[in-house]
């Protein structure tokens, strides 16, 4: 008895700490870890977020059902318009969506998901609900690459629908474009529509194009208008391709102008691609300056 209380003396703390951790261990392996955690949790309840109750998650579900249901909404609305514009023109066209559009050229082109499989052509010209987006430039079967209103190289002849003034258009990397004008003096005033030319060579005649935001007479070589553009450059989804066809003109009232006091021909406007030379003004169309 002695010699087992001297042992116990010497060894009791080592062997009863010993015992302590085998058995500890014993059990966690028996059931693992799971009062381990039941006490983690106990202790960072405070801290801990409140659970998602099933009428919070019932709110996120029906928040995301409706974001859907306004997208489907705007979509469905945006394909109306598109459908009421193709039934307003004499010649088929082909619907077709922006399937892909460079950050680096944003208002210069943009891809449509029709091509030659589709019968879409070069020089096919591009509709939106609001009026001219542009004209094809590139095709493949089932690709075209549409060169936009807003690009700084294009160009189209446009008149005035109400004097009947004409000049041509330019782009101006934006839902912005400036219409130079072939006269000197010409009858132009804010919120006229802008319309294609009769002389242009790329466009059939009386598509819209915008309305006259700005005019500036005093510009030289010859006075220029801002034109704001009505087709939605800047958000485009959808668009109505067509072949280049009388059918897609739009009547105009024939209104002669009053002739100009003087004709100042634009540099620019005899390098348009899109104005037919026969309506040029000719340097001898200008009065030669008195001595």
């Amino acid at each position: 008895m002695y010699e087992l209380r001297r042992w116990w003396d010497r060894f009791g703390i080592p062997f009863t700490l010993a015992t302590l951790g085998l058995g500890s261990a014993l059990l966690i392996r028996q059931t693992q870890a799971s009062f381990v955690m039941e006490t983690y949790q106990w202790l960072t309840r405070p801290f801990q977020s409140k659970p998602i109750l099933p009428d919070q998650l019932a709110n996120a579900q029906n928040s995301e059902l409706r974001q859907r249901l306004i997208e489907l909404e705007s979509k469905n609305q945006k394909l109306e318009e598109l459908l009421g514009l193709a039934r307003s023109k004499q010649v088929n066209g082909v619907p077709a969506a922006v399937i892909g559009r460079s950050a680096d050229h944003w208002w210069q082109q943009v891809t449509l998901g029709r091509g030659t499989n589709d019968g879409v052509k070069e020089g096919s010209v591009v509709l939106s609900p609001g009026g001219l987006v542009g004209r094809v430039t590139q095709t493949t079967g089932g690709t075209s690459r549409v060169l936009l209103l807003s690009d700084p190289s294009s160009r189209v002849g446009v008149v005035i629908s109400r004097s009947r003034f004409m000049g041509y258009l330019r782009g101006k990397t934006g839902n912005r474009a400036v219409m130079e004008f072939f006269e000197k003096v010409p009858d132009v005033r804010k919120d006229d529509v802008v319309t294609t030319s009769s002389f242009s060579q790329l466009y059939p005649a009386g598509i819209p194009i915008g309305r006259v935001e700005s005019v500036d007479l005093t510009k030289s070589p010859a006075p220029e208008a801002t034109i704001e553009l009505t087709a939605p450059i800047n958000y485009l989804e959808w668009a109505i391709i067509y072949p280049h066809s009388p059918g897609l003109e739009t009547p105009q009232p024939a209104i002669a102008p009053k002739p100009s006091p003087a004709i100042v021909p634009s540099p620019d406007a005899s390098a348009s691609p899109d104005i037919s030379p026969s309506v040029l003004p000719s340097p001898e169309a200008s009065p030669s300056p008195t001595p």
